[in-house]
């Protein structure tokens, strides 16, 4: 498994990877999926955008942004999402620590993650497992699709 930059023509990939996490509802707090114009422009407007390949197929991305401005502006936040065909082979993983690498190369001092929903088990073992600490628990903080209410439980790592 290669990760790499993401280019224009990874897109429409990309996309449907995206926008199948988002239609899930269970881990990202976006509602609306992606067209091309929207995709185009959200993942170049990104500090770095990551894709997982293997022989030729993306099987999932991540994106990397500031978390906040100013003098918090050294904190990063970043979104990771693996195609559900290729679940359970380790590319979240990948990026994960491809992410905190890339981090540290943009300059970054801390990856933060605010809304890591309490019952997405997989994901907080991986980040507790890689080094990441987690802050505390927000009540109710996520509205999953079905229209109940989860904890969430923010993590961060040091790069």
């Amino acid at each position: 498994m290669n990760i790499r930059k993401y280019e224009q023509n990874d897109l429409n990939e990309i996309m449907k990877i995206w926008n199948e996490v988002v239609e899930e509802g269970i881990a990202f707090p976006q509602e609306d999926t992606l067209d091309m114009e929207s995709a185009a422009e959200f993942f170049a407007s990104q500090s770095f955008t990551g894709v997982a390949e293997g022989n030729g197929k993306i099987y999932g991305l991540y994106i990397l942004h500031p978390n906040n401005v100013g003098r918090c502006g050294h904190i990063c936040n970043a979104s990771y999402a693996v195609s559900s065909e290729a679940r359970g082979k380790h590319i979240g993983e990948q990026l994960v620590i491809d992410c905190l690498k890339k981090g540290k190369e943009l300059g970054f001092r801390v990856l933060q993650f605010n809304a890591v929903v309490e019952s997405n088990v997989h994901a907080r073992h991986l980040y507790e497992r890689l080094g990441f600490v987690q802050l505390g628990t927000i009540p109710g903080g996520f509205r999953m699709k079905d229209g109940h209410y989860e904890n969430i439980c923010p993590y961060y790592h040091e790069l």
